[in-house]
């Protein structure tokens, strides 16, 4: 990653199977939850740039699928899908994240949501099966992508805001 600006995420190992994503946006955490709500809003912003939205799929409750296909310029495509186990608007969602390219390699991802004067601070805690999974993701380029799917949800959130 280039040099961090107060808009790049923050990624930490807190433990040997478990990387957390923290990041701020200057809007009210209510916005922030809606955008991670349904297909209409994910597909705007889930994602690298470099890839459009082939599928987005979401049954946004306790017990609910989702599923984002991404699909690159030269037709190949990366799927993930999980199920919601734990929704509490607007602070907390809890996922599973398995990308289909590596199937049965499954991690839980907890999204917080922190609301400190007009602010949001987002923080993403996935928890990985082994080491080996969760240093597997560190050496995907999982931070870079991570970082440009944060810079786009902060600009749809400032069209929510409009």
């Amino acid at each position: 990653m280039t040099a961090a600006t107060s808009r790049d995420i923050k990624v930490t190992t807190p433990s040997d199977r478990e990387i957390t994503v923290t990041r701020e946006f200057d809007a009210p955490r209510d916005l922030v939850f809606l955008a991670h709500s349904s297909a209409e809003h994910m597909s705007k912003w889930w994602g690298p740039r470099r890839y459009d939205i082939a599928v987005c799929e979401v049954d946004f409750r306790v017990g609910g699928k989702w599923r984002i296909v991404h699909r690159g310029d030269d037709g190949q495509e990366f799927g993930f899908r999980g199920e919601y186990k734990e929704i509490r608007p607007p602070e907390k969602i809890v996922w599973t994240f398995e990308f289909e390219g590596y199937p049965g390699h499954i991690s839980l991802e907890t999204l917080s949501l922190e609301e400190r004067d007009g602010k949001t601070i987002l923080t993403a805690n996935a928890v990985y099966e082994t080491v080996e999974d969760r240093n597997a993701t560190l050496q995907s380029g999982m931070e870079e992508g991570a970082n440009e799917t944060m810079q786009r949800l902060d600009e749809y959130i400032a069209t929510l805001r409009s």
